[in-house]
């Protein structure tokens, strides 16, 4: 019996699942790993610490803002050297982080 030709549908078998947004200048389409591949740690720049390739911006300055409500655009008005796409590196990290690393974080007592 003749094998057929058809093709099955190719799907996305990486363990990291494609990350989609809007970036200025049109759609972006960046897996974990290209999003990661922004973020550089070498112990000569910033004492060790993760920072945005190219910049010496720390990774945990980009998430402490964030947290603390300020929005993206913000971020990338005071920064205009950065992208969007190196603020969603920062974010990546940190889930990176939090996965493999807990935080003791205080809790209430239900009496």
């Amino acid at each position: 019996m003749p094998k057929s030709k058809t093709k099955a549908p190719s799907r996305n078998t990486s363990a990291h699942p494609k990350i989609i947004g809007k970036a200025s200048g049109g759609e972006t389409d960046m897996n974990r790993e290209d999003l990661l591949a922004r973020i550089s740690i070498d112990p000569n720049v910033c004492f060790g610490k993760p920072c945005i390739r190219g910049h010496r911006i720390w990774v945990s300055l980009i998430l402490d803002f964030l947290a603390s409500g300020e929005a993206v655009e913000q971020i990338l008005a005071r920064y205009p050297q950065l992208t969007q796409e190196d603020i969603r590196a920062c974010i990546a990290y940190g889930a990176e982080l939090a996965k493999g690393r807990f935080v003791d974080i205080p809790t209430e007592d239900r009496a």
